[in-house]
């Protein structure tokens, strides 16, 4: 389900958009103030384990469009997050394996744009994200995607290597982007799969690394080390394409 993204202030008016479902992304909140209406949104803003920031006055006034915000900024998504089940659900009922794209550490929304944009045309099930250091569903993400976020589901999750530990024991294996990997075309990327990717300056973080099962790397003979995070999503994904052909 598609939403208008939104900054939204006001304590009234943030403390409704979480009652009505709305899917909020981060909330900020002036750090120290903890009276009655603040703890409210607090308590929602924690039931629906959203991410929260306690920030100063002067971030406050520099974030907010209306200066009425009352110590309360929240920004909600342009698009409602789905659930990973989601995702396994459509894999079964197109009797395909599941394949699914999972990000760790894309902050570029014009990135997170783009793989989900591949992720569609390369016939992936779903993408996951996690809600700490990861692009939200902004109107910039909308628009890189170029219209496939209204076909592939996005996931946000609260901890990456945990979801990875749980896909594992439901048949799936996952393979990570690393340069230090074996050459893709060595590996086997047949059957359920996970194509993990980083961020283009630090790739994958340790601990998701090691709950991997394979690390692939591009094979380059050029002058640089490295691709943007959205190429390397792309022909990691098409390699997964060509075998499963």
């Amino acid at each position: 389900m598609r939403y208008e993204e939104l900054t939204i202030e006001g304590r009234n008016a943030v403390l409704e958009a979480f009652r009505s479902g709305k899917s909020i992304d981060k909330l900020f909140v002036l750090d120290g103030c903890q009276d009655g209406p603040v703890r409210s949104i607090i308590r929602e803003a924690k039931k629906h384990d959203t991410i929260i920031n306690y920030v100063s006055k002067e971030r406050l006034d520099q974030m907010s469009e209306t200066r009425k915000h009352q110590g309360v900024i929240a920004y909600a998504a342009a698009y409602e997050y789905a659930q990973v089940e989601d995702m396994l659900k459509a894999a079964d009922e197109k009797r395909e394996d599941p394949f699914l794209i999972l990000l760790d550490n894309i902050e570029d929304p014009h990135n997170l744009g783009a793989i989900i944009r591949t992720a569609n045309l390369a016939g992936a099930h779903g993408v996951i994200i996690p809600k700490r250091r990861a692009a939200g569903l902004t109107s910039t993400v909308v628009k890189a995607s170029a219209g496939a976020l209204n076909y592939t589901p996005v996931a946000k999750v609260t901890n990456l290597t945990k979801t990875i530990q749980e896909l594992k024991e439901r048949g799936i294996w996952f393979v990570c982007a690393d340069m230090s990997g074996t050459v893709m075309y060595q590996l086997n990327l047949k059957g359920p799969i996970g194509l993990v990717i980083g961020s283009e300056g630090d790739g994958v973080s340790k601990l998701v690394r090691e709950n991997c099962d394979f690390t692939a790397a591009i094979p380059m003979a050029g002058d640089i080390d490295s691709l943007n995070a959205s190429v390397a999503a792309g022909v990691l994904a098409y390699e997964i394409v060509r075998q499963r052909i």
